[in-house]
């Protein structure tokens, strides 16, 4: 078996939504350790881990980074960084790979770091016949909103292939879907690409979006 790929003193930024891999991230960025992070990972193209906070906690409760915020995030990449007026940033930042937390520092000036493995990226899964209609549903659904305005052009301007791939279909499901971020975050570390949209196609269903 080959060995995780890693990365040290990995920037962490705590959110409260859950950032997929392939998603776009649109976010105000306003505490002071936050807005120079995020300004140096811009200069230098490099990521910082987008972490979900875990709904039952609140950082001046919590005792340590594990308490705060789930174990897996995504690795973000800043594509557009917007000063509006001094201390406060505008960005929106690309989904990469997920990873892992091993452990974690917290710098003197209250931002953690910390040092993660990268968990293996999701395998292209052909979906399945019974699951078509869930990536045709999604196709309809960039439709409408791109044409009532909404920035999705990504559901409608790539190749075909993609509404054929499990992973990307139940990932951008994820993104629209109206359903709490705990969910999302328990969809995000699914290992299988098929399961995780299995449970999107349940969802669907019991929303009446598509056929359970």
């Amino acid at each position: 078996m080959s060995v995780p790929l890693t990365l040290t003193s990995l920037p962490l930024l705590p959110i409260s939504s859950v950032l997929f891999p392939g998603s776009v991230l649109s976010l105000s960025v306003l505490k002071a350790r936050y807005l120079d992070m995020v300004r140096k990972c811009h200069q230098i193209n490099a990521p910082f881990g987008a972490v979900a906070v875990a709904s039952d906690h609140e950082e001046y409760k919590a005792k340590s980074l594990r308490e705060y915020v789930h174990n897996i995030g995504t690795l973000a990449v800043v594509n557009q960084l917007v000063e509006h007026r001094p201390g406060l940033l505008h960005v929106r930042c690309q989904g990469m790979e997920r990873f892992r937390i091993l452990n974690h520092q917290v710098l003197p000036h209250g931002l953690w770091t910390a040092n993660v493995e990268h968990l293996p990226t999701d395998a292209h899964v052909p979906v399945p016949y019974h699951l078509q209609r869930v990536a045709q549903a999604l196709a309809r659904a960039g439709e409408l909103l791109y044409i009532r305005g909404f920035n999705v052009t990504s559901y409608i301007e790539l190749s075909t292939s993609q509404f054929e791939d499990c992973g990307w279909v139940a990932n951008r499901w994820c993104e629209l879907l109206p359903i709490s971020a705990e969910i999302k975050q328990q969809l995000m570390q699914l290992e299988s690409p098929l399961v995780r949209l299995e449970f999107v196609a349940r969802i669907l269903g019991r929303m009446g979006i598509t056929a359970a």
